[in-house]
C-alpha cells in the first residue's frame, strides 16, 4: 500500500534539517524529528527509508514516524520538527487576572454567607460568578489560586 503522506525535501530544506541535526544546541526531540524527516525523504536523492526501519533506528514507533510525516506534509516542515503548544497546557490563558484574584481574596477573607461558618471553594466559585467577576470557574481553580496567595483566613 503506498504511503498517504510522502515527504520530498528540497535541497534548502535538507540542508536546514542537516544543520539542525549537526547543531550543538538543539533540543533532543527537535533533532530526532529532523533526523526522522531526513530519513523519510522520498525525493530523488533522499534515502526513502521505510517507517519500520526509521522507527527501529530512532527507537520510536512506526505510528510516530507516520504522524511526523503527516504533520510535515499537511502543516509544513517547521510543524513536523517544532514542539506544539498544548492548548490546555500551562501556557493557556489564566481564568483569573490580578484584579479577579484580589477580589477572590477579599471575598474569602470576608464574612461567610448566612448559615455557614466559613467559605467553601464551591461557594467562592459561585460568588465570583454571581458578582460577574468571571463567566464560569471551577472550585479547583479557586483552591489553587488561594493556595498560591499567602492570605490568612482567620
Amino acid at each position: 500500500m503506498p504511503k498517504k503522506y510522502v515527504i520530498e525535501l528540497s535541497r534548502a530544506e535538507r540542508e536546514m534539517l542537516q544543520g539542525m541535526v549537526l547543531g550543538k544546541r538543539v533540543a533532543a526531540r527537535k533533532r530526532q524529528h529532523a533526523q526522522i524527516v531526513l530519513k523519510a525523504d522520498q525525493a530523488a536523492d533522499g534515502p526513502a527509508w521505510t517507517d519500520e526501519r526509521i522507527a527501529e533506528a530512532f527507537d520510536v514507533t512506526a505510528r510516530t514516524v507516520e504522524r511526523i510525516r503527516m504533520r510535515c506534509v499537511e502543516h509544513g516542515l517547521d510543524d513536523a520538527v517544532e514542539r506544539r503548544q498544548n492548548p490546555n497546557g500551562p501556557l493557556q490563558r489564566k481564568k483569573l487576572d490580578g484584579a479577579a484574584e484580589a477580589r477572590l481574596c477579599q471575598i474569602a477573607c470576608g464574612v461567610a454567607p448566612d448559615g455557614r461558618q466559613s467559605w467553601t471553594m464551591q461557594l467562592l466559585a459561585d460568588k465570583l460568578v454571581e458578582l460577574t467577576v468571571v463567566e464560569s470557574i471551577s472550585d479547583e481553580t479557586v483552591r489553587t489560586t488561594l493556595k498560591k496567595t499567602r492570605s490568612s483566613h482567620g
